[in-house]
């Protein structure tokens, strides 16, 4: 199997916590109430090569799904009619139906997909190579059976093209390259660079604020998130260091555009920041190297994928207590459901 450095450095990370995360798979966890949902839970285990589909009200494991090596990331299309998995070492993406769970097709012949983002209009979709160095520009054709993607533009992004955020006109695409420590910002209009710019250790996941004024950045190598300012300006501007916790990596918002979540990989915990002061104003315990994260349509039911346990942790977010631990495979990263709160 291989590992960008990234994805080792990053490991290193849970060595820390590995002996939190085996006491976290063995522990007992009270059963939950199951939440008004009826769209299965998608979790990729990316070193199994493969898919969990989750009962959303009885939080049990219903069937796995091949894909190809290393799912890591997971995006619906804004359409709301497919979920599109990319499959970094198996060069493919697998479509899937985000109600019956069923596999719509497979595209082959895809170089390294990391992680995905549709633009809002549909026009485009953006992959980031982690492991060869680039950024992916598709025109998205969903009519043409045959060929629904057409490379329209390779840019090269040394080093380590890690997680991307598109902003709300269609115009931008950013992208954070790990082992470069830097962020990238291209034009979606005239397909060129916009610029640039250094930031902190390890920058991984990234998010664009609603009003397309600010992207945040988790900086797995350290233990805080950086905020620039970046709509209408020529240049980003750095505006604030925000500490979380050891090995910031993964955002969610959590829908009432006035928070938003990030995931502390090697701290175990999950941060919950104002955008309105760009502060920590909660933190909850999150065992087993939490990852990714979803938070169903009720807005308080957060699902998050414990990397190190092989667990999917389901938790109440007003009592901050762990509800139920669903076994999955093995180093479990993204999870999904139709069934969510807003992702602004």
């Amino acid at each position: 199997m291989l590992f960008s450095p990234a994805r080792t450095l990053v490991a290193a990370l849970a060595l820390s916590t590995a002996g939190w995360a085996a006491s976290a798979g063995a522990t007992s966890v009270p059963a939950a109430a199951p939440p008004v949902a009826t769209s299965p839970i998608f979790v990729l285990n990316s070193l199994d090569a493969d898919i969990s589909v989750i009962d959303p009200k009885g939080f049990r494991e219903l069937k796995r799904i091949p894909t190809g090596k290393e799912p890591h990331h997971l995006y619906l299309t804004p359409d709301r009619k497919t979920m599109v998995v990319a499959n970094a070492l198996g060069d493919s993406l697998t479509f899937l139906d985000p109600v019956t769970a069923e596999v719509q097709r497979t595209v082959r012949g895809i170089p390294d997909p990391y992680h995905l983002r549709f633009s809002p209009d549909m026009k485009w979709l953006v992959l980031a190579g982690n492991r060869l160095d680039h950024v992916d520009i598709y025109k998205w054709q969903p009519q043409n059976q045959a060929q629904p993607l057409v490379l329209t533009k390779r840019f090269a992004a040394p080093k380590t093209p890690s997680h991307l955020s598109i902003d709300s006109k269609s115009s931008v695409v950013y992208a954070s390259l790990q082992d470069s420590s830097e962020l990238l910002c291209i034009d979606l209009n005239t397909m060129t660079p916009r610029w640039k710019v250094p930031v902190g250790k390890l920058p991984a996941d990234i998010y664009l604020t609603p009003d397309d004024k600010y992207l945040l950045v988790a900086l797995t190598g350290e233990r805080s998130v950086e905020v620039y300012e970046v709509g209408g300006a020529a240049q980003p501007r750095l505006v604030k260091r925000i500490e979380t916790g050891d090995g910031a990596h993964s955002f969610r918002a959590l829908g009432d555009k006035r928070h938003v979540l990030v995931s502390n990989r090697a701290a175990n915990t999950i941060s919950k920041i104002s955008l309105e002061s760009f502060t920590v104003v909660d933190t909850l315990r999150a065992p087993g190297g939490p990852d990714d994260m979803e938070i169903l349509t009720d807005g308080r039911t957060l699902m998050f994928t414990s990397r190190w346990a092989r667990k999917l942790t389901v938790m109440d977010l007003q009592t901050k207590q762990i509800l139920q631990q669903v076994k999955v495979g093995k180093s479990p990263h993204g999870v999904w459901t139709l069934d969510q709160m807003p992702r602004q």
